[in-house]
């Protein structure tokens, strides 16, 4: 699927928050402290990330940039690392906001919030292990949102010389050597994420991690 089949992406965005939390309301309690795929953050760092719309407003968040002296990568990691002692059942309450589902990042629109659920949501799902995931139309949106959309260039992904394949839906992409998995842990490679190596595909998604970033 192309980018441009899905024209409201909006719906897209509040499903993947709701089934985030779904899924995430039925793990044990221990599994908010395993590690996610986001370096350094646990499950609960990650989800009090992505939810930090459904708690501070503009003026609160530009209040905590200032004080950051406008670091964005220093207020997500201070962030993160404070809400994340939050009770899970607010992280929750979080996540089902519809604050949160209607909010879109600076600049990126219906589009950057798309991404930011559905790759964040990866970095936990596929590190839990988890097979509940977005929509097989959701999924190819943002495989073709990653390849022939640019995005991976803002990973520091290089996607030349191979053909991007989905084992578990109907996509792909680019010619040369191949690279075939489930679509999620596509995905997160095409972000710079490190694959878990838990299976064939991510044995060999993660030997692609290493070599293909610039």
């Amino acid at each position: 699927m192309s980018q441009n089949e899905i024209v409201d992406l909006q719906p897209q965005v509040a499903a993947g928050y709701l089934a985030l939390a779904d899924l995430l309301a039925e793990i044990p309690a221990a599994d908010w402290d395993r590690p996610s795929l986001c370096a350094g953050w646990r499950i609960r760092e990650v989800v009090a990330h992505m939810t930090m719309p459904a708690r501070y407003d503009e003026a609160a968040f530009m209040a905590e940039l200032q004080a950051r002296d406008f670091d964005f990568g220093r207020l997500s990691n201070d962030i993160a690392s404070r809400d994340a002692g939050r009770p899970a059942a607010e992280l929750l309450a979080d996540l089902r906001s519809e604050v949160l589902h209607h909010w879109t990042p600076p600049g990126g629109g219906e589009r950057g919030a798309l991404n930011h659920v559905v790759i964040h949501g990866l970095d936990i799902t596929v590190a839990l292990g988890a097979r509940r995931g977005p929509s097989d139309d959701t999924m190819r949106w943002i495989l073709s949102d990653l390849t022939e959309g640019g995005t991976h260039q803002h990973f520091g992904v290089s996607i030349s010389g191979r053909r991007f394949e989905a084992s578990d839906l109907s996509w792909n992409y680019g010619s040369g050597d191949l690279v075939r998995a489930p679509a999620s842990e596509l995905a997160v490679m095409l972000c710079g994420r490190t694959v878990p190596r838990t299976s064939e595909a991510g044995r060999e998604l993660a030997d692609v991690c290493e070599a293909g970033t610039d």
